[in-house]
């Protein structure tokens, strides 16, 4: 369903994407791992276009997304933003149901509301919260009220940018689980990126390994655990010692 192909991007000098080649299919949930700094992030926000590449082509559905209607494309996307990015003067409602309150997906005021909640509850929160701002909520509340928010348009494509960041283990391990269920209901196409193991098994079909800008390593999850590639056996180890250490 997305494909990139040969993407680089620099920032004056420094060149973060170096040639990315990666594809995902149709309902395929991919996590992307790394180290702090090899372009995670930056690659989300080419597929999005919040970030032009200097080079290569990325597609959707096989379409060119440089020639994608804007708004049509971007209405195909949720996505869960890291630290929750919730809207601190809007009640929950309306921050789940902000996409629905504007735009070409604008739907009457009540309608929105309503599909807020039906969010709302598939994420484990009910009609109290709805009127609350994301100040009364607990960290691991706010992480589900951005969750339903991802999912509130029924997008095909979802991205998670690290999903349990600040999260306790527990209150993870239920993001983790509800990320999966949701993707998996959905027919969703995801894509997440995370530091965190305990994720990365919980959510992924594929993972891909980003180093120095490349694709290091791409592969399923138990290809993960008995590949005998250095960096990937160095990062799901946690290690000090190995490749990515020595280059820095």
């Amino acid at each position: 369903m997305i494909e990139l192909e040969r993407i680089t991007k620099a920032f004056g000098k420094k060149q973060v994407l170096r040639g990315v080649n990666l594809s995902v299919g149709r309902g395929q949930s991919l996590v992307v791992i790394g180290g702090s700094g090899t372009g995670k992030s930056v690659l989300l926000k080419c597929i999005l276009g919040l970030i032009q590449p200097d080079d290569g082509v990325i597609r959707l559905d096989g379409q060119d997304v440089r020639e994608a209607p804007r708004d049509a494309f971007l209405a195909r996307f949720g996505m869960l933003f890291q630290g929750g990015a919730l809207f601190d003067s809007l009640p929950v409602w309306q921050n789940v149901a902000f996409r629905l309150l504007r735009g070409s997906l604008k739907r009457p005021r009540a309608e929105a509301r309503e599909i807020a909640l039906e969010k709302l509850r598939r994420v484990g929160l009910g009609e109290e919260v709805l009127d609350l701002y994301p100040a009364e909520l607990s960290g691991g509340m706010q992480k589900r009220v951005s969750l339903a928010r991802a999912i509130a348009a029924d997008p095909e494509v979802i991205f998670f940018d690290e999903p349990t960041t600040g999260l306790d283990p527990i209150m993870a391990g239920v993001i983790n689980q509800l990320i999966r269920e949701i993707v998996t209901e959905m027919g969703a196409t995801a894509i997440t990126i995370t530091h965190d193991m305990t994720s990365v098994r919980a959510i992924a079909d594929q993972v891909a390994m980003l180093h120095d800008g490349r694709v290091q390593w791409a592969g399923s999850i138990a290809e993960m655990d008995t590949t005998s590639d250095p960096y990937v056996q160095q990062f799901i180890h946690g290690r000090a010692e190995g490749p990515i250490a020595a280059l820095r």
